[in-house]
């Protein structure tokens, strides 16, 4: 595993099982995505794939997919998920901030909110030279991040959720968030209660404002194409939940 600002934030993914039960029926992105790519196969490129949500059925589609992520564990998941199914999809345990494949595409994806996990402004930078080295002139970049909602993030935030994990047991999840508006981090702190057994994790997660990432898109040689409020395509507003950012890398 890599050492550096991400190593040490991956507590939440530490069952890529149970990741995979949460996540398995969010297809939102995915229909984004396969209304931008064309219908001839392409070689694309996904950020932090994960256990292969979106890299898997776009592999189907006929597109060649490389798909890279940070967490061993979790592409270990996604490589077992491709093998039955019988597909095949480029995986390598990669860090964002500094990837190096073998080909320059057309289309890079990072999706999940992703764009979180890059908490300073130095690794936002890197990964966008990092993306910038992937894409061909007047390729697309396309992201989401949540938006930053100031009157949830002013309050801590408590509460409980109960949810059933792959094993089928019941789970109870006190959850405390803080908002450091210093730093632009939410910290996440969980107690995750089971039967028997109880145990913490946390995650942190940098916001970034709406002219603060226009300018560094254009900073880093995007123009922005599109800000939507969702992966619906619906208007950006300050009530909403999320910034789906649509960049291009200028010619």
């Amino acid at each position: 595993m890599y050492q550096n600002e991400f190593s040490g934030n991956l507590e939440k993914y530490k069952d890529p099982i149970d990741y995979d039960k949460l996540h398995e029926n969010y297809n939102v992105d995915l229909y984004y995505i396969e209304n931008l790519l064309s219908k001839k196969s392409d070689t694309i490129i996904e950020l932090a794939c994960g256990t292969g949500r979106l890299a898997i059925p776009l592999a189907k589609q006929g597109h060649e997919v490389y798909a890279i992520d940070i967490h061993e564990g979790m592409l270990q998941q996604a490589i077992e998920k491709a093998k039955k199914e019988n597909v095949d999809v480029h995986f390598t345990v990669q860090d964002c901030t500094q990837f190096h494949l073998p080909i320059t595409s057309n289309f890079i994806y990072m999706t999940g909110n992703s764009f979180q996990h890059f908490l300073s402004n130095e690794s936002q930078n890197t990964l966008f030279q990092s993306v910038k080295k992937h894409l061909h002139p007047g390729g697309e970049f396309v992201f989401d991040t949540r938006n930053a909602l100031l009157s949830e993030l002013s309050i801590v935030d408590e509460y409980e959720e109960n949810i059933v994990n792959s094993k089928g047991e019941k789970l109870t999840i006190q959850h405390r968030e803080e908002y450091d508006p210093i730093t632009q981090i939410l910290t996440c702190r969980s107690i995750n209660k089971l039967e028997h057994s109880t145990f913490e994790d946390s995650i942190l997660l940098r916001y970034t404002y709406p002219m603060e990432l226009k300018r560094l898109l254009e900073q880093n040689g995007f123009d922005l194409l599109h800000l939507y409020g969702s992966w619906n395509k619906s208007d950006f507003t300050k009530d909403s939940i999320c910034m789906i950012v649509h960049a291009r890398l200028k010619k």
